[in-house]
């Protein structure tokens, strides 16, 4: 059998290509014989904390798989994340930690927008991967970044998505409610653009103090406005606390949200009050078993334990890891990031059913699939 270098065998290769003037790559020292190390920095606490842990266990939920099955060319795969409680400041000393301390081969995940932003120098600088990070802002799309890869499709898909079924079935009073935080202006710039370009005024504007959140107040600013419709540009217990506000009010809107919402957050929270919301997805149906990755999600979750109900952002996690798995396999035992990075870039079309994720030398977009959900009276989605 082939024999791998010992760990000190692997520093002193680094070492030599340092020596000779080679460009190295922190997380390179990620790879051991034994194990792939995977590391984010994430929102596991506050209002979103409910459903990013989803996408971690979507995540290990593959990983625990593929580990049972012998692991990737003989590596098994770890992966460690750290609460940042969606402060910027938390998420880079976690990256730092992640990269400097811990030696992860690569960022796998991570939330956040401004964080996802605030990061990049510090990958950008020990080349280090960041891949599928749990964003859709176009800024990171439009502009090619070697190191970032992402997995789920932008804002702006999303954002054009809703606002042509709400001009195809004719409403014509639209409100936006949006938090003033990264995440809240980042949609809301996508929604104006999408607004724009379909020919439909916004309505009106309704802002929410993050540091001082009234829902009374944008309840009432919501009812003086009568809008058919208000798309919600936020995620979490801000978008459910916004809609139970709305409807203690006479106004009955129908309410439209991005996929970060987090549709399991909405049922679990709204309960019988989420029927009609309806949502934008980026990933397929668990509604239909017939998709193989589908199948091969619940499959696992069964197996896992019995009871546990599926959960969207537990699948996008799944599907995150799955993709993720797909490149470290082509990689080949010889991995490194740049042959990550070569692999995922050669490999064409990566298709679970109508998810179809694709890489080259000049974008890294990956998914551009958006479809709209409605939310049924038991809270699931009908595509």
């Amino acid at each position: 059998m082939p024999r791998f270098p010992t760990t000190s065998v692997w520093s002193l290769l680094l070492f030599f290509l340092l020596a000779a003037g080679m460009p190295a790559h922190a997380g390179d020292k990620g790879v051991t014989p034994t194990e792939i190390k995977l590391g984010a920095s994430a929102v596991l606490s506050g209002p979103l904390g409910a459903q990013t842990n989803e996408y971690g266990a979507g995540a290990r939920l593959y990983f625990d798989a593929v580990n049972a099955a012998g692991g990737v060319h003989g590596r098994k795969i770890s992966y460690v994340t750290l609460d940042d409680g969606f402060d910027v400041k938390r998420a880079v000393a976690n990256t730092r930690k992640l990269i400097d301390e811990q030696g992860v081969f690569m960022i796998f995940n991570n939330t956040g927008t401004a964080q996802t932003a605030a990061i990049l120098p510090i990958v950008e600088e020990s080349r280090t991967i960041v891949f599928g990070p749990v964003t859709g802002a176009s800024a990171f799309r439009d502009k090619y970044n070697r190191y970032v890869f992402h997995v789920r499709a932008g804002y702006a898909a999303e954002a054009r998505r809703i606002v042509s079924q709400l001009k195809l079935i004719g409403m014509a009073r639209v409100a936006v409610f949006y938090q003033d935080d990264g995440l809240g202006k980042t949609l809301l710039a996508e929604l104006r653009k999408a607004a724009a370009a379909e020919g439909l005024a916004l309505l009106t504007e309704i802002r929410l103090d993050p540091q001082q959140p009234d829902f009374e107040a944008a309840a009432d600013a919501t009812q003086k406005a009568q809008p058919q419709a208000v798309i919600l540009a936020t995620a979490g217990a801000t978008f459910t606390n916004y809609v139970g506000a709305v409807l203690k009010t006479p106004a009955r809107p129908g309410f439209y949200g991005f996929s970060v919402a987090g549709h399991d957050v909405i049922k679990r929270e709204l309960k019988d009050k989420a029927r009609g919301t309806v949502l934008a997805q980026i990933m397929p149906s668990l509604r239909n078993p017939s998709t193989p990755v589908v199948a091969d999600y619940l499959n696992l979750l069964r197996e896992r334990s019995p009871a546990a109900a599926p959960s969207t952002s537990q699948f996008e996690g799944f599907i995150h890891a799955r993709l993720l798995v797909v490149g470290l396999r082509r990689a080949g035992r010889n991995l490194t990031t740049d042959s990550f990075i070569t692999a995922m870039e050669s490999a064409g079309d990566i298709a679970f059913g109508r998810f179809i994720a694709k890489y080259t030398p000049q974008t890294h977009i990956g998914s551009a699939y958006v479809e709209l959900a409605i939310m049924d009276e038991a809270g699931e989605l009908r595509y």
